[in-house]
């Protein structure tokens, strides 16, 4: 699957989207519920990330050039982040309508109907959400997952809505519909800060997952049993893309041929165990004092070479 051909599952998204808002619009016409009307809010919500993750993802498919030398990837982070505050916004707007609806309580109207249009929006949510994880997890695009996972939260947000307004209708105590609705809008501000605080990781240069470092590892474990080493290991993930970058210490009388076809060699093993990723490595004799002097990422400056 090239990474292109993401943007048709952000079309999917906003095709699903649209439909949910006019069912759960219609839902909500047909009871008058403040719940109803706080999922149709939310999918709102949905229809705005969705336009927002093509648009992204079209951004990050496109290829490195001069000014953009590591590529766009970390255009999906921008997408996400503005989901997640677009998410805490629609929880904001939630909880006002609640506020007002619990202290001026209404009964409900044609709940039967309300909810049948209700369920056919979250059976269209709940396929949305596992298709967009699924893909999302596969090729590494944390745009989809946020997608996936937000339209997720919008299907057990449904069920908890739903669950309140059939209550109401069987116990005529109105005031439990805008307390789901506050539940709800609760539900939605967790889902939108963790996000948030994803995007934000991406954009500061968090390190590779532990799985992925330790395929690494296991890379390194082959060629150190031989005598070779390494360190000054750095990892990042924009996006799809994830960088990996190694210093890889040799004797010193290896040949410029020899320490180049061993790089070469390490490079395309990391490539294989760690999917779209991009290493760079720096060869190093393994005698030489200041070979050790950039483990860290500020070297020290003025580092005195060894008498020849």
């Amino acid at each position: 699957m090239e990474k292109t051909s993401l943007t048709r599952f952000a079309w999917i998204s906003i095709i699903a989207s649209l439909l949910t808002i006019v069912l759960k619009t219609i839902a909500y016409l047909l009871t008058d519920s403040v719940g109803l009307l706080s999922d149709a809010i939310e999918s709102l919500v949905n229809l705005a990330g969705g336009i927002m993750a093509l648009t992204m993802l079209k951004i990050a498919a496109r290829p490195a050039d001069n000014e953009h030398a590591y590529g766009h990837n970390k255009a999906e982070y921008f997408s996400s982040g503005v989901e997640g505050t677009l998410i805490l916004v629609a929880a904001a707007s939630i909880g006002y309508a609640a506020y007002w609806r619990l202290l001026d309580p209404k009964p409900l109207e044609q709940v039967g109907a309300g909810l049948v249009v209700s369920l056919a929006a979250s059976a269209i949510n709940l396929a949305t959400a596992l298709l967009l994880m699924r893909v999302g997890r596969k090729r590494n695009s944390i745009t989809l997952e946020a997608n996936g996972h937000h339209l997720m939260t919008d299907v057990w947000t449904s069920v908890g809505v739903l669950a309140a307004v059939g209550a109401v209708a069987a116990t005529g105590w109105t005031r439990l519909d805008p307390i789901v609705a506050f539940i709800v809008a609760a539900n939605i501000v967790w889902t939108g800060v963790k996000i948030v605080r994803r995007s934000v990781e991406g954009l500061m240069d968090a390190s590779l997952p532990k799985e992925d470092l330790d395929k690494v590892r296991e890379v390194f474990a082959g060629y150190e049993a031989a005598g070779i080493q390494f360190h000054a290991l750095r990892t990042r993930r924009a996006g799809m893309r994830r960088f990996v970058s190694i210093d890889v210490l040799v004797p010193g009388a290896w040949s410029v041929q020899q320490g180049h076809d061993l790089v070469e060699e390490i490079e395309a093993e990391i490539r294989a165990v760690v999917d779209d990723s991009t290493v760079f490595t720096h060869l190093e004799p393994l005698e030489d004092p200041i070979s050790w002097a950039d483990q860290v990422l500020d070297r020290p400056p003025g580092i005195p070479r060894t008498e020849k």
